[in-house]
């Protein structure tokens, strides 16, 4: 059960406060959840409290829809309080339906394995009991064999001192849970955070993650990354080369004012490098008036040369966006953009620097002359 009863006494109250609440609906057999067939994916996982699970996984750019329920167990229609009592072998799990050509199965484990602590076995934060393990139900051998790459990468990182015991398990039926506990962290937000906070999890996460620089694959993380002429000028040289406001808002992560920056406006055909090391991130073919007064883009020039990494600050969760070689907060990415990609890349022009299309094979960009015939 819930430690100091959190969770219990939360769906009490709401199971008062509701004339009904539907149960939950039948078994979803398959991974194919849409009409759209082959162009979206699903994946199963399990990380304890399918509230916070639900929230994280909800705000992934590529993520279309996440669904809280019941997997793993030998009961069918289970409820809350029968799988909350531990008696019929499921596990509190969602389901992630994706779009495969905007995120892959791959980076959708490294964002589970940030988001839990694979290394405990008895269940997740506050919440005890083998219905809270982490666990991911694989639909195929392909699902079946990045899950245990990506969890031997994660052990051989050596990020836990402890072994990852998150178990790999074949999917065969999921139970979608109750309406309450849908979308809990919108519809009862309140609750929600009180509930995550007094749980631990994001305690541990901040311990566990904020010294890790790159939100990058972990199965890639051994990867040696390979040598180029963009790299980051120690603090000294930073500090004189720099005005205030770009030093603060690429080396403190600060923001700068909008429709009062540089390039905010910027019509002019050219491309967008990291003001600190030189390397380039975007281009003007990719910038739109997202009415946000910030330079925004729809996609990045140079994908590898972007980072993205969970920001946890303003009381919610967003996804910064940090330039690799150059480690420079740049922005945020969302995902409210435009055609084609649905993605907005809102950056801040204090991090950037314009680069004039004329001006590219002087100043050592001339590979990218192409895009502007």
């Amino acid at each position: 059960m819930k430690s100091n009863g959190l969770r219990a006494m939360l769906c009490i109250a709401l199971l008062l406060l509701s004339a009904s609440v539907l149960a939950a609906t039948g078994p979803n057999q398959g991974a194919n959840m849409t009409d759209k067939g082959k162009t979206q994916q699903v994946a199963t996982f399990a990380g304890g409290c399918f509230w916070c699970v639900e929230s994280d996984m909800e705000k992934v750019p590529g993520v279309i829809k996440v669904i809280s329920g019941y997997s793993g167990g030998h009961v069918a229609n289970p409820t809350y309080k029968q799988v909350s009592a531990g008696g019929t072998g499921h596990v509190e799990a969602v389901q992630v339906t994706y779009d495969p050509a905007r995120i892959s199965y791959e980076q959708l484990l490294d964002v589970l394995w940030r988001h839990i602590d694979p290394t405990d076995a008895g269940g997740q934060f506050v919440d005890r009991g083998a219905q809270y393990r982490s666990a991911i139900f694989y639909h195929d051998q392909q699902q079946r064999q990045l899950a245990e790459k990506s969890k031997k990468a994660l052990q051989d990182s050596g990020i836990f001192d402890k072994p990852v015991v998150t178990e790999i398990l074949p999917f065969k039926e999921f139970f979608v849970a109750e309406d309450y506990h849908q979308d809990y962290y919108k519809n009862h937000a309140i609750r929600y955070k009180y509930y995550r906070w007094n749980s631990g999890r994001d305690q541990f996460l901040e311990k566990t993650w904020s010294n890790q620089p790159e939100r990058i694959t972990l199965s890639q993380a051994a990867t040696p990354q390979p040598d180029n002429h963009y790299s980051k000028p120690d603090d000294a040289t930073l500090r004189q080369t720099l005005t205030p406001l770009q030093y603060k808002v690429t080396q403190k992560e600060g923001t700068e004012p909008p429709y009062k920056n540089e390039y905010w406006d910027n019509k002019k055909a050219g491309i967008y490098v990291d003001i600190v090391s030189g390397e380039p991130l975007f281009s003007s073919l990719d910038k739109y008036e997202s009415g946000t007064g910030w330079p925004s883009f729809t996609r990045p020039l140079v994908k590898s040369n972007l980072v993205e990494r969970q920001d946890r600050s303003l009381f919610s969760v967003r996804t910064e966006v940090r330039s690799r070689h150059g480690d420079s907060h740049l922005g945020h990415v969302f995902n409210d953009g435009p055609p084609p990609t649905g993605l907005r890349y809102c950056m801040n022009s204090a991090a950037l620097r314009f680069i004039p299309m004329e001006q590219l094979q002087v100043e050592g960009y001339g590979e990218f002359l192409k895009y502007f015939e």
